[in-house]
Formats: C-alpha cells, structure tokens, sequence
C-alpha cells in the first residue's frame, strides 16, 4: 500500500501554512517511509528463441538457495522468502534489525515448452531460467526459394 498526496483545488493549502506543508511534504516524500510501504516486485525480461524461452529475473542481495521455483501445470512460479536478524550487543546496548524480503512471480507458460528441460542459474544478482522447448515445436530454419 502506498501513501499518495492529492493536490487540493478548493483550498490553497500554503496559503494556509506553509511549515506544515512542506512538513507533510518532506514526511510523505522520505525514501525511509517510501521503501516500507511501497511493495517491490522484481523487474523481468522475458525473450524467446527458436529452441527456448529465457526469463531474467532482477534480484540483487540474494543467496541461490533462496529461490523456490516450481511447475504446476502450465504455470511456472518463482518465489523468495528471507527473514534476516542482526544482533548488535555492547557494554552499554543492545540493538536488534530485522529484515524481511519475499515475492512471488507467476508466468503462464505455452503449450510448447518442454518441461523436463528447464533450468536455472543466479549470476550477479539476476536468477535466469531458461525453458526448453519441445522437439516439434522447434521451427527448422530453412532458406525458401523463389520459383
């Protein structure tokens, strides 16, 4: 759920008090703010080939053994749940972060696909799942000539 500001055309709100908009203004604009309450799902490119299907997946700061990625029918789900804690103890204090990062992406996959030839890779921060397709969907290149 994110928090959106509407302008006001009935009332000219700085007219009004400007410190306590540009209070609203700084609060409601803070990336502190914005990062917790804005749900990020993670950007992908899909291309295909004549013999598969390639899905990129942007997801830096995660481990392989984060990703969960299964087939069900025709649909192919890739989804990542990690919970992180930071224990910080000092003579005078102690200090606990939690982190909590989790997604679920579904894409329906065609009739074409072949499903014992599917894999997957995490390079760099980007999961690449490449989905081979079946023998007789494999368009054979061949050059056509012109009677």
């Amino acid at each position: 759920m994110a928090l959106i500001k509407f302008p006001t055309k009935t009332v000219n709100t700085d007219s009004v008090n400007p410190f306590v908009n540009s209070v609203f203004d700084n609060l409601f604009n803070d990336s502190f703010i914005t990062d917790r309450l804005v749900t990020r799902v993670p950007a992908v490119n899909i291309t295909e080939t004549q013999d598969s299907f390639s899905i990129e997946l942007a997801a830096p700061g995660l481990q392989k053994s984060d990703f969960k990625i299964n087939v069900d029918k025709n649909v192919l789900t890739i989804s990542v749940e990690k919970k992180d804690e930071a224990v910080v103890e000092e003579k005078l204090y102690s200090k606990k972060e939690y982190s909590y990062t989790s997604f679920t992406r579904s894409f329906s996959l065609p009739d074409s696909v072949n499903y014992s030839n599917i894999d997957a890779a995490y390079i760099d921060g980007v999961l690449a799942v490449t989905v081979g397709k079946k023998e007789e969907a494999i368009i054979a290149k061949r050059l056509i000539e012109v009677k």
